[in-house]
C-alpha cells in the first residue's frame, strides 16, 4: 500500500492525536475540515489549497502541516466532513427506504456540488462514507437481493445521482439552454429530417430534474424484479 494512502486511512480511521511537538495545538481536524468545506462550497474544489485553508483559519501554512501532511489528507478529511452522518431510513419497505436513501444522497450532493466528482476514483474512504454505503446494502440484503448484486445496485444508484447532478454535463447537448443552443437547434431542424428523432424528443425541452426521477424509477423497477425472483436473480 502506498505510504500516503496508508497515512490517509490512519487519519480517517485512527484515533485523533495532537501534534507531539511545537506550540500547544490551536486547531483540530474537524475545524480544518469544516473550513475547507466552506471554501469548496463557495468556490469549488479547485479553489482548495493548503495556503487558502491556512489563511481562512488564521494560521500559517506550516502550522496546518502539523495536522494534515498534504492536500491528499486535506481532501480526505474534507470529503468525510461533507458526507456527514449516514441517514436513519424510515420507509416501511425496501423500495421506499432505497428511494429515501437516494434522495438524501442527492440532497447532500446538492448542498456540496463538488462532492459528486470528489468521490470518484481509487481512494481511501472514511467511516462516515462507508456507513452511507452500508445503509442501502443492508436494506437490499434484507430484501433478499443476491450478494454481488447488492453492491452493484448501490453503485448504479450512486452513478445515477452523480450523472443527473454533474454540472459539467450542462451545455453539451443541442437542447440544453445557453451557449447558443437555440441556433444549433435551428440548424439541426434545417437538415432535412436527419435528426428528426432528436428534435421530436426534445421539442418540449428537457426534464426539470435532468432525468433524476425517471431514472430512479427505472432502477427501482428493475431491482423489484430481481428481488421478487425475476430473470437473472
Amino acid at each position: 500500500m502506498d505510504d500516503d494512502v496508508g497515512q490517509v486511512i490512519e487519519l480517517l480511521w485512527g484515533t485523533p492525536s495532537r501534534p507531539s511537538r511545537g506550540p500547544r495545538p490551536s486547531l483540530s481536524i474537524a475545524a480544518i475540515a469544516d473550513a475547507t468545506v466552506r471554501i469548496a462550497d463557495a468556490d469549488g474544489l479547485e479553489s482548495v489549497s493548503m495556503q487558502r485553508v491556512a489563511e481562512a483559519l488564521g494560521v500559517t501554512k506550516m502550522a496546518l502541516y502539523r495536522y494534515v501532511a498534504g492536500k491528499a489528507q486535506l481532501l480526505a478529511v474534507t470529503i468525510e466532513a461533507a458526507v456527514g452522518e449516514p441517514p436513519v431510513l424510515t420507509g416501511a419497505g425496501w423500495r421506499s427506504r432505497i428511494e429515501e436513501w437516494a434522495g438524501l444522497l442527492r440532497e447532500n450532493w446538492l448542498r456540496h456540488p463538488w462532492l459528486p466528482q470528489a468521490t470518484v476514483g481509487d481512494r481511501a474512504m472514511g467511516p462516515r462514507e462507508v456507513a452511507w454505503i452500508e445503509c442501502p446494502v443492508a436494506v437490499l440484503a434484507e430484501a433478499g437481493l443476491a450478494g454481488p448484486q447488492q453492491m452493484d445496485a448501490v453503485l448504479l444508484l450512486c452513478a445515477h445521482v452523480r450523472n443527473t447532478l454533474t454540472a459539467t454535463m450542462s451545455g453539451t447537448q443541442p437542447w440544453t439552454p445557453g451557449n447558443g443552443a437555440g441556433s444549433l437547434h435551428e440548424r439541426l431542424a434545417q437538415r432535412n429530417g436527419d435528426y428528426a428523432a432528436v428534435l421530436g424528443a426534445t421539442r418540449s425541452g428537457r426534464s426539470a430534474d435532468n432525468g433524476w426521477r425517471f431514472g430512479l424509477e427505472l432502477i427501482l423497477d428493475g431491482l423489484e424484479v430481481r428481488v421478487s425472483g425475476g430473470p437473472g436473480r
